[in-house]
This record gives structure tokens, sequence and C-alpha cells, in this order.
């Protein structure tokens, strides 16, 4: 179920047609509904009830995973979340192009996700929408910021209003906009284990 942006020469988008086809645009509609009268108001431990409705309407969600109810996701068969995965507070999921997300992510508050944009080399503004993939144990602290085609590896942090433009290296630490590498993630190693995760390479 995968969509392709309209020819904006053709709708006339830059001028206020349509970005989308009319069947997308009324199962959109329907889905804002739903989430605003069933889902918006419900206190976190609600999650298995949000599970449930994007589910119904296409996403695809791991054990545990939750988007919370003041979260925004624009198309739900273009969300795939892992377990234990987690969309905050004000999360901004605009997932034009599929966004997916490893076991036990996490996006924090007021987080934008947005995997779309637009061909500035054209007259007619071009929509443009590349993939977003947030890898396992990944850290995407509040108010940041990833664009569209952009890959996170696993375990890396993104910092708070961080911009990522360019992809992030797997347990790497990032800051600053655009971002750019801190330093390296390194996790306290359980008892018995010789190294914890992102000791390679140390």
């Amino acid at each position: 179920m995968a969509l392709q942006p309209l020819d904006a020469s053709q709708a006339n988008s830059r001028e206020g047609g349509p970005s989308f086809s009319l069947a997308n645009r009324l199962f959109r509609a329907l889905w804002t509904l739903t989430w605003a009268v069933l889902a918006s108001w419900t206190p976190p431990p609600f999650g298995a009830w949000r599970r449930f409705l994007l589910t119904l309407f296409g996403a695809r969600m791991g054990v545990a995973s939750d988007v919370r109810g003041s979260a925004k996701v624009w198309y739900p068969p273009h969300l795939e979340m892992a377990d234990r995965s987690l969309l905050a507070e004000r999360v901004t999921c605009y997932n034009m192009a599929p966004i997916s997300l490893g076991e036990r992510a996490l996006v924090s508050q007021g987080a934008h996700l947005c995997a779309g944009s637009h061909d500035i080399r054209t007259r007619d503004f071009q929509l443009i929408a590349k993939p977003i993939r947030i890898g396992a144990d990944v850290w995407i602290a509040a108010e940041a910021f990833v664009g569209p085609g952009i890959d996170i590896g696993e375990g890396a942090v993104l910092g708070a209003r961080a911009v990522a433009f360019k992809s992030l290296e797997a347990w790497g630490v990032y800051a600053g906009n655009p971002a750019q590498f801190v330093k390296r993630r390194i996790l306290f190693a359980k008892p018995g284990d010789a190294t914890g995760p992102g000791d390679a390479g140390q």
C-alpha cells in the first residue's frame, strides 16, 4: 500500500491542488477523525488500545510498542514499530514514505520524523518522499528533526533539537544543526559480558 505522490505539474499542487490521490486523502481523513475521537485523549496506560487502532488502519506494531495519544501519525500503513519501541508525546510522524523503528527505539517528546520534501529544481515544487529507518536502541531526543531518506544506525543518539539530514552511524552520539558526531555511545556491560554494545573498535 505504498504511496506515490501525484505529478505536481498535472495536479497543480503548487497552486493548492492535491499531492496524493482522492482515495488516499479520504483514508487519511477517516484515520485523523478516528484518532482524534478514540485515541488522542487517552493516557499512557491505554497503549494496547492505541496499538489496536493503528493496526486496524494498517500499521505493523510490535509487542508493547506504543504511540502516545498526542502524537500524530500521518499514514498508518507506512508505520512499522518493533517490540517496545515508542513515539512519545507530541511526536510528528510525517510518513509519506515508510518509517520503521527497531526494538526499544525511543522518539522523545516533540520530535519530528519527516519522510517528505520538495524538489526545489522544479517550478512545480514536486513532492518527493523517502523512507526513514531508525535502528534498535536508538534515542531521538526531544524536539529533534529527522529528514527524508535518513538511516539511523543501531544504538545511535540524536540530541535534543538536533537536525539529521545525513544518516547516523551505529552507536554514535550526535548533536547540533546540522547534526555532528560528538562521541561513541558505550553501554555498561552486564556482569559476565566481555564488552557492552558500542564497544566495537574501542
